[in-house]
């Protein structure tokens, strides 16, 4: 008896489930400790302010050092150091006094551990040249948010609810929708949740626990975009694989997107495979903007909104698309 009912539930499709979990699980751990257990500086973009007779060879020594930590670059003066970090152009800036104490400017609000890396490197760098190093935060991260890790978190919520909110109609409804009318009714509710979900964020981090500057209605409307582009790239993917696609989901949003965002290790941190895929899914677009509009003045946003929005386009597009074959292969043929 007990063997019979251990194969009534034992079915292929539960072992086909299990397995996945196991994988994702896996996945999960391999994604998150490859990409964030050993972070080293890679290219990232650097200033540097000199006289101009030494302004070459201090960007020359830079660009040897071992490893290629930085990618550095002339600049003419402090201001434009300044004008540049927070244009997001360049992650720091050296500035050197000939006869004085020389000074770096980072920016901790871009991720407070990207701006100790580099604090710890050029202050080595400067002793071993028996020079003295002063560093200023000029963009710091808010006294409510110390690690600057408040905007990826905001992010991290915002995917969950697009993605739960899709998995929630997959299991009220069915994960494929019969018809155009009813994939265009599930778009609705999640462009609802989305709203709904998008205010609320704005609200917490912001005005509620005051983690987060910047304006509240900004992060409002990128809540909104991101909540709505994963919510309706779930739903494109329950169209067309069924209930196997919130698993793909998670494996895209949850265990290559939040590794690869930029929160808790900024891209200049990140092994190349993470830094190369981050930008293009929406955990790591959607902490590069909240950054930006808690921080940097709403600066370098074109490109991830863009990224974001066609995330929101092909997953509304598909989701209609797949219904609306659906229908057509369900259609009685004509005698």
């Amino acid at each position: 008896m007990f063997p019979s009912e251990v194969r009534d539930a034992v079915t292929p499709r539960a072992t086909l489930l299990i397995v996945g979990v196991l994988a994702l699980q896996l996945l999960f751990i391999a994604s998150y400790v490859g990409a964030l257990h050993d972070p080293e500086p890679k290219d990232v973009p650097f200033g540097v302010v000199a006289p101009r007779a030494a302004s070459a060879q201090a960007v020359t020594r830079l660009e040897q050092l071992p490893g290629t930590p930085l990618d550095p670059r002339a600049l003419p003066d402090a201001a434009t150091a300044r004008k540049q970090i927070n244009e997001r152009d360049i992650d720091a800036a050296l500035i050197i006094d000939p006869t004085g104490t020389d000074t770096l400017l980072v920016a901790s609000g871009g991720g407070r551990s990207l701006s100790a890396t580099l604090t710890a490197l050029v202050t080595t760098l400067e002793r071993a040249e028996r020079r003295t190093l002063r560093t200023i935060d000029v963009i710091p991260s808010a006294t409510h948010d110390p690690n600057g890790l408040s905007s990826f978190y905001l992010v991290v919520g915002w995917c969950v609810g697009g993605y739960l909110g899709a998995a929630a109609l997959a299991l009220s409804a069915g994960a494929k929708p019969s018809n155009p009318t009813r994939a265009a009714i599930r778009l609705a509710v999640i462009a609802l949740v989305a709203v709904l979900g998008g205010l609320g964020g704005a609200l917490i981090a912001g005005p509620i626990l005051d983690a987060l500057s910047g304006s509240t209605a900004a992060l409002w409307g990128l809540g909104t975009l991101i909540i709505f582009a994963v919510g309706a790239a779930t739903l494109a993917f329950q169209g067309l694989f069924g209930t196997i696609g919130i698993g793909l989901v998670i494996l895209l949003v949850v265990i290559l997107g939040n590794p690869s965002s930029g929160g808790p290790l900024p891209p200049p941190l990140l092994p190349p495979f993470w830094k190369a895929i981050g930008p293009a899914l929406p955990p790591g677009a959607g902490t590069w903007s909240t950054r930006s509009i808690a921080y940097f003045d709403n600066n370098a946003m074109t490109g991830p909104l863009l990224i974001l929005s066609a995330w929101a386009v092909a997953g509304a597009a598909i989701t209609l698309a797949a219904a609306a074959l659906r229908k057509r292969a369900q259609a009685p043929t004509q005698p």
